[in-house]
């Protein structure tokens, strides 16, 4: 099969390789994926860059990408819950990876029907960037059925992938979103339900103030470079910052505020694969609830190309890898 990989940690799309290698063979408990579609995120280029070394990848060369969706050609032992033909949605983690290729394996229990009406290419930028949207939303206490109480919510980097989810999500609770992006996305943003956008690069941006004076309930944190003093006036008395990419200083922030009982907390959040959440997504998805923004499309065949637009930052929505 086609694959693209890398045979050494090291930045950049021009370390990618185009190999044909096996087709890889499911054991117990297994399944193996034709891959359709592949969703890229910046932990991939990070990790690809050295971010989680020694641990991750675990060997090399290394396939990577985890977020994917396909059609299932081949049971290992044991499995019950799917049969050859299903179509699914599949996580399988960024320390395995595998994904950027024309054929996955896919532990059963990381994995969920792909409604028909649902295109892969939708279906495969879920996964990692949804599931820290959604896992974002209710550590920091937002109920997503709107029993909940009236919550302002905060969203930075709106426009990208995790952004981009967390505004429609935090918009089936009971809540009021404000929005950080670029001027050039502020009608974007705006087109997926959020009440107040702000202009990173004015001042009042910069500083988080909301434009009605609300303080923020809840944050969802998908940039870098703002200071817990910052947040601090902002926030309401009981307020939480659920920051997706935490600095050291951030760790230490999140200690300090547990050590002293802070009701103003930050809070890491490393994403958990949770199936039910997938598949609550999915859900979503199907009743158009939510829906996936593709910046831009590449096929396999030129992956580096998506590799290096994902590194360029300022995607507006997800970035999809055809196969």
């Amino acid at each position: 099969m086609h694959a693209v990989q890398y045979s050494a940690y090291g930045k950049g799309a021009a370390t990618l390789q185009h190999v044909e290698v096996p087709i890889p063979i499911p054991k117990k408990g297994e399944v193996l994926v034709r891959v359709e579609a592949v969703g890229i995120n910046p932990i991939d280029y990070k990790i690809q860059g050295g971010m989680l070394r020694p641990f991750v990848p675990k060997r090399f060369p290394h396939i990577p990408c985890s977020d994917i969706a396909g059609e299932v050609v081949e049971l290992g032992y044991g499995v019950a819950k799917f049969k050859k033909g299903d179509k699914i949605v599949a996580m399988l983690g960024s320390a395995t990876g595998g994904g950027l290729a024309e054929y996955a394996v896919v532990r059963e229990e990381m994995m969920v029907r792909k409604p028909y009406e649902i295109s892969a290419i939708e279906c495969a930028g879920l996964g990692t960037p949804a599931l820290t949207a959604y896992q974002c939303l209710i550590t920091a206490g937002v109920k997503l059925d709107k029993t909940g109480p009236s919550m302002n919510v905060l969203v930075t980097a709106a426009s990208g992938g995790v952004g981009h989810y967390a505004v429609q999500l935090a918009k089936l609770g009971n809540t009021h979103v404000t929005a950080t992006c670029g001027a050039r996305n502020a009608a974007f943003v705006r087109s997926l339900g959020a009440d107040e956008i702000l202009d990173y690069k004015t001042p009042e941006g910069k500083a988080l103030i909301s434009p009605s004076g609300r303080k923020y309930d809840a944050v969802v944190h998908c940039t870098t470079g703002v200071s817990w003093s910052t947040f601090n006036k902002v926030l309401s008395p009981t307020g939480k910052v659920v920051d997706i990419t935490p600095s050291p200083s951030a760790l230490a922030t999140f200690a300090m505020k547990k050590f002293t009982c802070s009701k103003k907390q930050l809070i890491p959040l490393f994403v958990s694969s949770k199936a039910e959440d997938l598949e609550f997504l999915v859900k979503m998805m199907k009743e158009k609830k939510l829906k996936t923004v593709v910046d831009s499309r590449y096929h396999l065949s030129k992956a580096e190309n998506a590799w290096a637009k994902c590194i360029e930052g300022h995607a507006v929505g997800k970035i999809i890898v055809g196969v």
